[in-house]
């Protein structure tokens, strides 16, 4: 069968129109017309016979075959753009667009105040940094990689690595101690106001514990109080509402100035790890090690690590 042009065109602006969000932007990213992605997206429901969008005045959505078409061909365009950056040296030049799905606590606190500093030193790369609670489907939202708390999910099939690991301290304000009284083992906690955190992966509290080398000690919590936010978790434990643990990358300040008093550091091993979730096997390009190698240096600038 001859090679169809107009089918790898058709597939590139459907791609663009994904990623994009929309026909108008998707045209601007191709320096092509709005009406000319349009066509685009026409000819190629014609040649593949099935409605690729369904589209309002304010929303647009892929369709169940649109969304099985994208998802296989937009590997296939990723592997082109490698060979074509392969072949012109590009794979180790940082440059183009960089769309990261970022952990909203960790672009706040870590990234942002070493992001103009990067992009002066790439300043052929169009970074986009999405926040969010959510990995969601890196493909299908055109996504380059993830940066997560937490260990990855035991079944992905996304590529995993590890930039960093926190401490996690057990905190509590001074005005709650008083109230309350400090608890003198880990074991105390079950008579006490604990603020719980959850966890995204189980759709539950996450389950505390304390290390101290090879010995872990679960510790059954109780509280009136579930966030899914740290910096919710922080301003509620700061104002004295309850105990909490939380990572030593956002805490180790206010624990220094005294705004938050560590009760057990004699229990210091509990640790939580920085993973950067990809979805391709091959050699990343240069965009994505230079962004990885940027998460790992701002972790390791921050003394809390």
């Amino acid at each position: 069968m001859p090679f169809d042009a107009r089918l790898l065109s058709g597939v590139s602006i459907l791609s663009a129109v994904v990623e994009a969000g929309s026909f108008v932007r998707a045209a601007e990213l191709l320096n092509m017309t709005a009406s000319g992605v349009s066509h685009g997206i026409a000819r190629l429901e014609a040649r593949v016979g099935a409605r690729l969008f369904n589209r309002t005045t304010r929303a647009l959505h892929l369709t169940d075959e649109g969304r099985r078409l994208y998802e296989r061909v937009s590997p296939l365009l990723g592997e082109i753009e490698a060979a074509a950056d392969e072949a012109s040296g590009a794979t180790e030049v940082v440059r183009g667009r960089l769309r990261v799905n970022v952990d909203p606590f960790f672009s706040r606190l870590v990234l942002a105040a070493h992001l103009a500093a990067f992009l002066q030193d790439n300043p052929q790369l169009r970074l986009e940094l999405v926040a969010s609670n959510a990995i969601g489907d890196l493909v299908a939202e055109g996504f380059d990689l993830a940066v997560r708390f937490g260990d990855p999910p035991p079944a992905s099939t996304l590529v995993t690595r590890k930039l960093a690991e926190t401490r996690i301290l057990t905190v509590a304000a001074p005005a709650y101690l008083e109230r309350r009284g400090r608890p003198a083992h880990p074991t105390d906690l079950s008579t006490h106001d604990c603020i719980d955190f959850h966890d995204p992966v189980t759709g539950r509290a996450f389950e505390w514990e304390f290390r101290r080398g090879r010995e872990v000690l679960p510790v059954e919590t109780s509280g009136s109080l579930l966030v899914s936010d740290v910096d919710s978790m922080l301003g509620a434990c700061v104002a004295g509402a309850g105990v909490a643990q939380v990572m030593a990358l956002g805490a180790s300040d206010l624990v220094a100035r005294g705004v938050l008093v560590e009760l057990f550091p004699d229990w210091p091993d509990e640790r939580f790890p920085l993973y950067a979730l990809l979805p391709g096997r091959g050699r990343s390009p240069a965009k994505v090690r230079a962004f990885l190698e940027l998460c790992h240096a701002a972790t390791l600038a921050n003394s809390a690590v």
